[in-house]
């Protein structure tokens, strides 16, 4: 389930449901709830989730906008809050997928301190505070594809997964831009000569990047829950069609 519009009724992918938490497959294209900086936008995950489930939803974290993949949610709220309680202390443990320009190294880590990033209620002051932010990274594949980036005649990218230690807004996108690797489809940080090649070559309309895994405490049991999600449709086709531009490095 990809980029969803304004007219979309298809049903929320749930990938995980019990008496005190539910998790879905959050598209891209899809807000997690209303904001100020989206006053044209009439659909929301929490509304979605409500509706579809006939209950009322509590979120605990966000996903981007333009990200898709694991959202999870209380059903009360007190599972709510030992929920958010534990993305707030580090304790969840998420793992994102992401397409990037360049080839990367086997491994890495990002540690790069991130500045607030300000919306329309926020104190401009906050703008001014740096904070730690550390994402760890592996390449699980390279491509090199048969057009030009503008200097070479070839165009390469990586297959990363990527596990923030940290949880600052947009701190992925950002890192990977600081690291001149930006992903595929990021209108905000990314490449925007690479992202019109790929609307026009693959019909691309996201970004690619998805959190494909979220490992948390059960808030009731205290055992461990691992969530995973699909890429998503368009992620897909595009991985397969690159497929055959894969190389061993």
């Amino acid at each position: 389930m990809d980029d969803v519009d304004s007219e979309s009724v298809v049903p929320l992918e749930i990938l995980y449901r019990d008496e005190v938490c539910i998790a879905i497959n959050k598209p891209a294209g899809l807000l997690v709830h209303r904001t100020s900086i989206a006053s044209d936008v009439n659909q929301f995950a929490v509304q979605m989730l409500r509706d579809q489930i006939g209950q009322k939803v509590y979120p605990v974290h966000r996903l981007d906008r333009a990200t898709s993949g694991v959202l999870i949610f209380g059903l009360n709220s007190d599972a709510s809050r030992v929920l958010t309680t534990q993305f707030e202390q580090r304790e969840a443990k998420k793992s994102y997928t992401a397409l990037v320009r360049g080839f990367c190294s086997n491994t890495g880590v990002m540690d790069r301190p991130l500045r607030d990033m300000l919306d329309a209620r926020s104190d401009a002051r906050k703008h001014e505070r740096e904070r730690d932010a550390v994402t760890e990274f592996e390449t699980v594949d390279w491509f090199e594809l048969p057009f030009s980036d503008g200097a070479h005649e070839t165009s390469r990218y990586s297959l990363l997964k990527l596990k923030p230690r940290t949880g600052r807004r947009h701190q992925i996108r950002r890192h990977l831009k600081h690291a001149s690797h930006p992903i595929v489809g990021d209108t905000t940080h990314g490449d925007h000569r690479h992202n019109k090649r790929w609307a026009e070559r693959f019909g691309l309309k996201r970004m690619l990047l998805a959190a494909s895994r979220l490992s948390i405490r059960h808030p009731s049991t205290g055992a461990e829950l691992e969530i995973e999600a699909a890429l998503g449709d368009e992620f897909a086709k595009v991985l397969a069609a690159i497929q055959p531009n894969r190389v061993a490095r």
